[in-house]
């Protein structure tokens, strides 16, 4: 379900802030949780029982309960992912040296916390609702809500506070509407005489001055004064802008194409979730006595995070601070950088299994007959490690900059399109299925990806996207060689 982040966030800068979109939000997630378990819990919420193999269908209260539960959830989801991690960020002191060290840990653990939450639900909850019900399986998380959400307002006197700073949107817009009509002016050869306000805090509420850059110049001319705007009493920020508004504008025109290279890598993300599966579910398994379940698989995606957070914060990043000299060790972009990397080599072994399992399957004679093979599952295992280790950099380089390098006032903003990514990740591997579906089908062949996975050719899918994830990565290094990095006053 595509969350509500990029909403909520506008939201946050416009008026509520940070902590009561956080307050706000969460209370609608518990809300949600707590209706989820009572459509578990109260008979009269929960479908007719099964007679046999036959189960009647849900009535329109039972839907209506569960659906309300559903999309309250992702409507809190949506104010608290962005929210939380850029509003713990600034607890942080960008101006205290040992303070931004800190805070170059923080995004890690904050990502490394939200996979061993997603291990816990799908290892011990899931457990739970097995054996003991989906009453209490659904009660266990709206509790732990509880408590964060109790914990989260006790703390409420240690909080550093940033005031909101208005709509993001609303000063882009005045950007574009004030430069149109200067769209012929000559810009002066001395940049200090554009519009900004005096002393050294900015017009926008928590934000620094932003420097003044060359690029995009013809942005510059919304803060070019002109005679009409020297005789006027008041400054109309529609027709005249500061040099900080207008940078703030270049800021995410800049960040723009990093953020579109990441729609690729959750594309290849989303190949966890659904090609993968189905990967396993043509392959033996069978470990030892027990049945694995193709989806369970996905658990060593985020054990992967688990294991590499920690060595990437405590070995990888002292090592590379000595060779690079830099604070963090690895910029965020060459994070990034490395993660697209791993994500290719993610869908070229995800390629070389299915090439041997077809191997196998013409082997054993099982082309035509839809059956699993005789190869382990157990093969999948590192191209769900690999996915895991490219999540390690790429999401929390991306996490990172966008925080780092979004406008003071426009944080929140940044933090809530880097999330967005992960939705429009999955539309683009719905899409790129469903294009190679129709064209490989043409003629009448069984296509690439069949109901029977053995008459079809899911290798060169995967081969597909590695290709696709390496002109992505291609771009992704022009683009960063071109990115200059935001100054601050």
């Amino acid at each position: 379900m595509l969350s509500h982040s990029p909403h909520w966030s506008h939201l946050s800068r416009f008026s509520l802030g940070k902590y009561s979109t956080i307050a706000v939000s969460s209370s609608i997630y518990f809300t949600g949780l707590a209706i989820l378990t009572l459509s578990a819990s109260v008979p009269q919420l929960q479908p007719p029982a099964c007679s046999g193999t036959a189960c009647p269908e849900a009535g329109l209260l039972q839907y209506g309960v569960f659906f309300i539960g559903l999309y309250m959830i992702a409507l809190g989801t949506g104010g608290i992912k962005p929210c939380v991690s850029s509003f713990r960020a600034d607890q942080f002191d960008d101006t205290d040296p040992a303070e931004r060290a800190k805070k170059g840990s923080y995004f890690k653990w904050f990502y490394f916390c939200i996979n061993m939450g997603s291990f816990m639900s799908g290892t011990i909850i899931v457990w739970i609702q097995d054996n003991s019900g989906w009453g209490i399986g659904f009660a266990i998380p709206t509790i732990s809500m509880a408590l964060a959400i109790a914990s989260f307002f006790a703390a409420s006197d240690m909080y550093r506070f940033q005031k909101p700073g208005g709509s993001p949107l609303k000063r882009v817009c005045q950007v574009v509407v004030a430069a149109f009509p200067k769209r012929h002016a000559e810009l002066p050869n001395d940049m200090s005489l554009l519009y900004e306000v005096d002393g050294q805090t900015s017009a926008i509420e928590g934000s620094r001055k932003l420097v003044h850059t060359n690029e995009l110049g013809f942005l510059n001319r919304a803060a070019i004064v002109s005679s009409t705007d020297l005789k006027s009493a008041s400054t109309d920020p529609w027709k005249l802008c500061t040099v900080t508004q207008v940078e703030e504008l270049k800021i995410l025109i800049r960040m723009f194409p990093i953020w579109a290279t990441t729609i690729i890598f959750f594309a290849v993300y989303a190949q966890n979730s659904s090609l993968f599966v189905e990967q396993g579910m043509v392959l033996d398994k069978q470990v030892g006595s027990f049945n694995t379940p193709p989806a369970s698989l996905s658990t060593f995606n985020v054990i992967s995070v688990i294991i590499w957070v920690p060595l990437y914060d405590r070995i990888l990043v002292p090592m590379a601070r000595k060779f690079t000299g830099r604070e963090k060790g690895f910029s965020e972009l060459q994070r990034m950088g490395i993660g697209l990397v791993l994500s290719i080599l993610a869908m070229v072994s995800a390629a070389l299994v299915e090439l041997k399992r077809l191997e196998i399957a013409r082997s054993k004679g099982l082309i035509h007959e839809k059956a699993d093979v005789p190869m382990s599952i157990l093969w999948q295992i590192p191209q769900y490690f690999l996915v895991g280790a490219a999540e390690v950099f790429t999401v929390i380089g991306q996490l990172e900059l966008f925080y780092d390098q979004g406008p003071d006032a426009m944080r929140s903003f940044c933090s809530a399109f880097a999330f967005l990514t992960g939705s429009m990740g999955s539309y683009v591997s719905s899409i790129i299925l469903t294009l190679v579906s129709y064209i490989t089908t043409q003629g009448g062949g069984p296509g690439w990806i069949p109901d029977n996975l053995n008459e079809g050719h899911l290798d060169r899918f995967f081969w597909l996207v590695a290709g696709i994830s390496f002109v992505n990565l291609m771009v992704f290094i022009g683009c960063a060689s071109r990115y200059r990095y935001k100054k601050a006053q």
